[in-house]
């Protein structure tokens, strides 16, 4: 069978991408790593989004869709499949296909840059010594003879003759750049004449291929050709992942994804996962389902976008996973994973500490249902942002809408091929016209300007301070405990945590189950300010926790992005994900493995310094050492009676917290 027509675009700072033909509608979820000696369990770090209102002065694009950008100077590069161009919704459009260029402040298009090719623009880079590398499928550039691969002046759009890079074999898909060496995937067997299949690495500066790089993917799955669609370099230069249709590479089993060392002569890492094997929907329609791939900015991780359709929860189908690349051996599974409930993703980008995703999902954090909402189902309109450390959405939601559109102008697509990080934003790639309830004709601009920072929270880091006990409705009892001992208890009265259940704290706030007459689950999650003093009045802490029955929880902590929590008739620790920032629930629930403890006699928890104290329901307070990243986490046998239960205080309530106030 012959290889699907292959786009793509530009990402990161050097960098490039695109989307498949295909449409369908996929899943999402999250997931824990596999047991292990030493889990990986990322910790949320600050962050900073883009606004969500897009740039009013980026130019549309008309037909087709943009797939890829890069920038020279306050020059913005654009490429796509696109065949027309105008500035201002009222404008009259203007031919120029596939390629164009346009002012980042102004918006201003250019006159000058008006390249002329016969096919669509896949790939942008900004080359060396100011050049524009340009990948796709077309066969002449400017009336000249340039198959696939061309670097172009970016003033004029003229051929920089010098430059000898070509692609005779076939399509390119994506480039890399890194210092010097330029990272070419596509569907080409050949590449300057050398034979290289899907993969080859050139001097940026020459377009000279390097022949020490001889790394090939081959044997295409489902009975076609192989191709590699999707790359990244890790911010040291050090791996390449690799994500496409293939089976082998290097003649060594990699089924769609692959890690290649790049220090030293490029050979295949030991590291793969079989999540990517087994078919997703109909073969003939995913050939392939690794939609994009994009390293972390420290290089220890990678995430990859898929699209699908059913396959789920067996294969990574229509799914945001993330890996770590230290990891070796066969096997590999996800750290986490967020399946959008049977729809496609087909972008993904890392920039400043948040994952950015796009597609043709309507949710998030959607594992339980597919085609509609199911319980945990956040809300995105075909474009996200996530966070690195869990994989849960942030709150962040432009949507692929528009309120209003001009006539022509289509109000939703099947994909949106690139996301990329510019200088003053995160500009996206798409085949429809809505972005963030505006007009935005197949293309715009998400600036940094009018974002915000995103800092996490959690426990109050201290080893002394007060434990909080619910002694009655509307009071609790405040226990000075320095760790080791408890002091004399002041009970006060709280009218505002009323019908208190399990009750954590996180920064300056604590969060606690209610129970709420006629909530859809009975109960729900509340928030209140708590100054030491006086708890103050509660809001509900997110529109997307009524399905999620609080009132079972007998003790509950949060730490690093994850709750952590006994319920009612189970004998086990559980963990889900929870974001701060949107108070987000994860729809998963994972049990987290320990020795030598009776969770279900657990009544009220808390962190407090690297141990967790709770309740029992003999009114007895202990304390056991917690390791959220060893296996297992907690070992009962190292458990402490910190204090036992008496006349005025029996420690076996649910509703506990600690604060150092």
């Amino acid at each position: 069978m012959p290889v699907p027509s292959l786009l793509r675009r530009t990402a990161g700072t050097t960098r490039a991408r695109a989307t498949l033909l295909a449409v369908v509608v996929g899943l999402t979820v999250l997931t824990a790593p596999a047991a292990a000696s030493a889990a990986v369990v990322p910790a949320p770090a600050p962050a900073t989004l883009v606004s969500a209102n897009p740039a009013d002065h980026t130019p549309h694009a008309r037909d087709g869709e943009t797939r890829a950008f890069a920038q020279v100077g306050d020059m913005v590069y654009v490429g796509g499949s696109f065949t027309q161009i105008r500035l201002t919704a009222t404008a009259t459009w203007t031919t120029q296909r596939y390629l164009f260029a346009y002012h980042r402040g102004t918006g201003a298009i250019s006159t000058t840059f008006l390249p002329v090719l016969d096919g669509a623009v896949n790939t942008l880079i900004a080359g060396p010594g100011g050049t524009v590398i340009v990948g796709g499928a077309f066969k002449t550039v400017n009336g000249i003879a340039r198959r696939n691969l061309v670097a172009l002046d970016p003033t004029t759009g003229a051929i920089i003759d010098s430059w000898v890079g070509r692609s005779d074999g076939g399509n390119v898909r994506d480039l890399v750049l890194h210092g010097n060496d330029l990272y070419v995937a596509g569907a080409f067997n050949w590449l300057n004449g050398t034979a290289h299949t899907g993969l080859a690495r050139l001097n940026a500066t020459t377009g000279a291929i390097d022949p020490t790089f001889n790394v090939n993917a081959t044997v295409g799955r489902h009975e076609t050709n192989s191709y590699v669609w999707a790359i990244d370099v890790s911010p040291d230069g050090n791996t390449l992942v690799v994500g496409g249709n293939f089976t082998l590479l290097n003649d060594l089993p990699r089924n769609q994804i692959a890690l290649v060392d790049l220090t030293g002569t490029p050979s295949v890492i030991d590291w793969s996962s079989e999540k990517f094997v087994a078919g997703c929907g109909s073969p003939s329609t995913f050939v392939h389902y690794v939609q994009d791939v994009r390293f972390g900015a420290d290089g220890s991780w990678f995430v990859v976008g898929t699209n699908g359709g059913s396959g789920w929860p067996s294969a990574y189908c229509d799914a945001l996973v993330r890996f770590e690349t230290a990891a070796r051996g066969t096997g590999q599974v996800a750290t986490w994973v967020n399946f959008t409930g049977n729809d496609t993703i087909t972008s993904v980008e890392v920039a400043d500490g948040v994952i950015y995703l796009g597609g043709h999902f309507r949710w998030l954090n959607n594992p339980n249902a597919s085609d509609v909402a199911g319980n945990g189902a956040i809300d995105r309109l075909g474009i996200g942002a996530v966070n690195p450390a869990t994989g849960m959405p942030l709150n962040w939601n432009p949507r692929r809408t528009a309120s209003s559109l001009p006539t022509g102008a289509s109000s939703w697509g099947s994909s949106v091929p690139v996301i990329w990080r510019g200088t003053d934003g995160i500009y996206f790639g798409h085949n429809s016209d809505g972005m963030g309830n505006e007009y935005h004709g197949r293309l715009g601009m998400f600036p940094l300007a009018g974002g915000r920072t995103v800092t996490p929270k959690n426990p109050q880091p201290a080893g002394s301070g007060n434990l909080h006990l619910r002694t009655a409705n509307g009071e609790l009892a405040k226990v000075p405990f320095d760790g080791t001992t408890l002091g004399t208890a002041t009970v006060v009265s709280q009218p505002n945590w009323t019908n208190a259940g399990a009750t954590w704290q996180v920064d300056d706030r604590i969060y606690w189950a209610r129970t709420v007459t006629g909530a859809p689950s009975g109960s729900r999650i509340d928030i209140s300010l708590y100054n030491g003093t006086a708890i103050g009045a509660s809001w509900e802490a997110s529109g997307y926790n009524d399905w999620f029955n609080a009132a079972n929880l007998t003790g509950a902590f949060y730490l690093d992005g994850q709750l952590y929590y006994t319920r009612t008739g189970a004998n086990a620790l559980y963990h889900r994900y929870f974001e701060i920032d949107g108070n987000y629930l994860g729809a998963t629930e994972f049990s987290t493995p320990t020795t030598g403890m009776t969770w279900s006699a657990v009544r009220g928890m808390a962190w407090v310094d690297g141990r967790i104290v709770y309740g029992h329901t003999d009114g007895t307070l202990r304390a056991v050492p917690f390791d959220p990243t060893a296996a297992p986490v907690v070992t009962g046998t190292a458990a402490t009676v910190l204090a036992a239960p008496s006349p005025g205080l029996t420690w076996s309530q649910s509703a506990m917290f600690f604060s150092v106030q």
